[in-house]
């Protein structure tokens, strides 16, 4: 089960968020998510658990929760959408 972690702090790591769900199944895989540009943490992650039962009981026990001075926001993650590809349409605009 992929659940999405929200409202992290920027000095959570790997380590704290596989600590955390650890305590609930087997974590498979912790992907804390940054941005292209600065390379800083964007503030949210994705944690894989090895089944469902443990990602629930994760998601119930996490959600909520204070973890680095900040309440986590914690759920199932959803699926990307379908072909939508990852570029913001549009340009910029400019002075005529």
């Amino acid at each position: 089960m992929k659940i999405y972690v929200g409202n992290l702090s920027y000095n959570t790591t790997q380590a704290t968020l596989e600590e955390q769900f650890g305590a609930y199944g087997q974590v498979e895989e912790v992907a804390i998510i940054n941005d292209r540009e600065t390379g800083r943490p964007r503030g949210f992650a994705f944690v894989t658990m090895a089944n469902n039962e443990a990602g629930q009981q994760a998601i119930e026990a996490i959600n909520g929760l204070e973890l680095d001075g900040r309440t986590l926001t914690v759920n199932e993650a959803r699926p990307k959408p379908a072909g939508g590809g990852g570029r913001r349409g549009g340009g910029g605009g400019g002075r005529w």
